[in-house]
């Protein structure tokens, strides 16, 4: 049964998938003419009713969420956004859209060790109260959200709802999911995210947060983007120091530059941002990398893993699923080709 407030749901997606219509847009025809029927009558042509009634439907077959700005269930926060979107698609729970929340982001090809600070990072601001928002990529993204799993996390996604990219994180998808976190979106179910969606992804990413944390970001990269618009929102950035040497650190050192509060553990974020929560007791988990065994694979993480920083072969040894014998094969010919240095105490580092 369709019901009014269904309707006018239906009418406003009817209005936002609309050719040529973005949320700027959107809004102004609904404060234009106060009403969604008006507004759709001075359009030439538009989405029709039935089709955006099939994309409800399509929520509720899959058993999502699809939010509209005039309910409750609204992240009030988004509409410090200018263009905030009139409507959300969330997978997960409604009540996680409304906790206070920190975004972590950062490289995609992110080292080791800035893989495990984002981890502990998630896991720390997690236990304090926080929920932990991020764009579920590889690298420093997937790791916040693994270490925030247990106490709520939130993934904005540039495609639709339902379009899990990178594919490889189907899992974490999941496991969101199934510990109260929530997946978000604004664009219609089944759309394959592109270029041009990222940056408003990212908006999402700042504005639904108090702070936002960046962890190795290249200069250009779309951290800065998020960064950008937490400036703009008045919301604190944080970042992590990094070598001078590593260009995945460019960018995050501008920002610290620039003025970000400089951030070396959870402390630093909480002594700014507050604690929540004291209560959980919990012991903490390690971080455990997903393993890798083939080797080929192996060679690549390598030289993502490291940075001009020594890393002890222990610590290499702990990320991949290989012998360590052929693990220090495999490094002697990084280290043949150039792309590697070894260090006293068989310690290695980018070259």
């Amino acid at each position: 049964m369709t019901t009014s407030r269904t309707k006018i749901k239906i009418k406003w997606l009817q209005l936002i998938r609309t050719t040529g219509i973005g949320p700027i847009r959107f809004w102004q025809l609904l404060d234009q003419f106060g009403d969604i029927d008006l507004a759709l009558e001075t359009l030439k042509t538009h989405f029709s009713y039935a089709k955006a009634e099939s994309e409800w439907q399509a929520h509720e077959r899959k058993g999502y969420h699809l939010v509209a700005a005039f309910e409750k269930e609204y992240p009030e926060k988004l509409k410090r956004l200018r263009d905030h979107p009139p409507l959300l698609s969330v997978v997960g729970s409604l009540d996680s859209l409304q906790k206070p929340a920190l975004a972590i982001v950062g490289a995609r090809n992110a080292s080791l060790g800035g893989r495990k600070l984002s981890f502990y990072f998630g896991q720390d601001v997690g236990k304090s109260g926080w929920a932990v928002v991020s764009g579920l990529a590889r690298g420093i993204d997937e790791a916040a959200h693994r270490g925030a799993l247990k106490t709520g996390t939130l993934a904005v996604l540039a495609g639709g709802a339902d379009c899990i990219y990178p594919p490889e994180h189907e899992s974490l998808y999941k496991e969101i999911v199934q510990t109260g976190g929530a997946i978000v979106s604004e664009m219609p179910l089944g759309m394959a995210p592109s270029a041009p969606l990222f940056p408003r992804r990212n908006r999402l990413i700042a504005a639904l947060s108090q702070g936002v944390i960046i962890v190795e970001a290249a200069k250009g990269s779309g951290s800065l983007i998020t960064a950008d618009y937490a400036l703009d929102l008045g919301i604190d950035v944080f970042a992590v120091p990094g070598s001078p040497l590593d260009p995945r650190c460019h960018g995050s050192n501008y920002l610290l530059k620039q003025g970000a509060i400089l951030t070396e553990s959870a402390a630093d974020i909480l002594a700014v941002a507050g604690t929540l929560n004291t209560a959980d007791e919990k012991r903490p988990e390690a971080y455990v990398p997903v393993k890798k065994s083939n080797p080929l694979d192996i060679r690549k993480q390598i030289l993502e893993d490291l940075t001009t920083v020594p890393t002890p072969i222990e610590t290499l040894l702990e990320s991949y699923d290989y012998p360590a014998n052929q693990l220090l094969s495999l490094l002697s010919e990084l280290e043949l080709n150039g792309q590697v240095i070894r260090h006293p105490g068989n310690r290695f580092s980018l070259k």
